[in-house]
């Protein structure tokens, strides 16, 4: 069963199709990679699943809801989580305080009960910090909840966007360059991880450079080049796929 559905997905930035007649679907409790050269359109994709961007045309069906042109925090309250190719963290913010703003969405307290603090708030402030800190420890980020982010590794920063994104409660989580920066055993541990995720029944896409971590850990793949759907299938169709490998999986000279 197709939990996001994309069908004929096209955005356009002055005369240029970033985008261009995108079809495909993302199966429930599947890992989907998608891939393609710089410069390729993934990116625009996420963004238009987001809500960062709107569609010039086409569908974004998720979980039987169309997407188009609601707004990226119902989105986020609909169950899609993301994380970004450039780190986007409250770095002046505790490690703990940035996971905990991933339940946000999940929070019911306005201005007034946090000022006053009635019991609810307070228990539902509880509730926030508790689960935050099971994420923290899900993603495997054994650190000082108290430091600021800022002075986190990279890699661990990577793995608090994550948390912050688990925190959210998604049905699916968007992760855009997750290895980013990302030694070989950090990597290999990444790979892990979201084997983890997608056994919690929550379903993943990710956009990978790494090849060998998406031939690795993804089940199917669809592949853009130039804003254009070129190929899909599973990891060894994609590979033997004469048009990837002319325009991203390079030919071996002989």
């Amino acid at each position: 069963m197709a939990l996001l559905h994309l069908k004929n997905l096209t955005k356009y930035f002055g005369g240029l199709a970033a985008v261009d007649d995108v079809s495909f679907d993302v199966e429930e409790g599947s890992i989907v990679g998608l891939i393609g050269p710089n410069g390729a359109g993934k990116t625009t994709v996420f963004n238009l699943i987001t809500g960062h961007y709107v569609p010039d045309k086409g569908e974004i069906i998720f979980d039987g809801q169309n997407l188009v042109k609601k707004p990226t925090h119902q989105i986020v309250s609909l169950g899609i989580a993301r994380t970004f190719q450039t780190i986007r963290l409250f770095k002046e913010l505790s490690v703990l305080e940035n996971a905990m703003s991933g339940y946000h969405c999940r929070m019911k307290a306005g201005i007034f009960a946090c000022m006053f603090k009635p019991r609810w708030q307070r228990e539902e402030e509880k509730r926030a910090i508790d689960i935050a800190i099971k994420e923290l420890e899900f993603v495997g980020l054994k650190v000082d909840l108290e430091q600021k982010a800022k002075n986190l590794s990279y890699g661990n920063q990577r793995l608090l966007e994550i948390a912050r994104a688990l925190a959210t409660s998604p049905k699916l989580i968007i992760l855009d360059e997750p290895a980013g920066g990302m030694n070989d055993q950090e990597t290999q541990e990444l790979i892990q991880l979201i084997r983890n995720i997608r056994d919690r029944k929550i379903t993943v896409l990710l956009i990978e450079h790494d090849m060998n971590l998406v031939m690795d850990v993804c089940e199917y793949i669809v592949v853009l080049d130039n804003g254009k759907k070129i190929s899909e299938g599973s990891p060894e169709q994609v590979r033997e796929d004469p048009r990837v490998i002319e325009a991203y999986l390079g030919i071996d000279e002989e």
